[in-house]
């Protein structure tokens, strides 16, 4: 998982500023989508699930890293629309 290699994520982030927070951003972001979508029954269909995912990437989104990872589910959200 994402938390798992935070860490790793973290040291990769050099350019242009060596913030080291993108795995920490990115994990936290993506922690609020998961507890978000935990909320879903079962027979919620893909589309509506890939859109609770994708807006609470966007709610919870730390930092650029976040915000970039939240429009990337996005479109797969516009992807899946009207899946079942």
């Amino acid at each position: 998982t994402i938390a798992s290699l935070r860490k790793e994520i973290d040291a990769l982030n050099v350019f242009p500023v060596p913030d080291g927070d993108t795995g920490t951003n990115m994990s936290m972001t993506i922690t609020n989508a998961s507890r978000e979508v935990s909320f879903k029954g079962d027979d919620e269909s893909v589309s509506a699930v890939a859109d609770c995912i994708a807006s609470g990437l966007l709610r919870g989104a730390r930092g650029n890293s976040g915000v970039i990872l939240s429009l990337i589910f996005r479109g797969f959200a516009k992807g899946l629309k009207g899946f079942l």
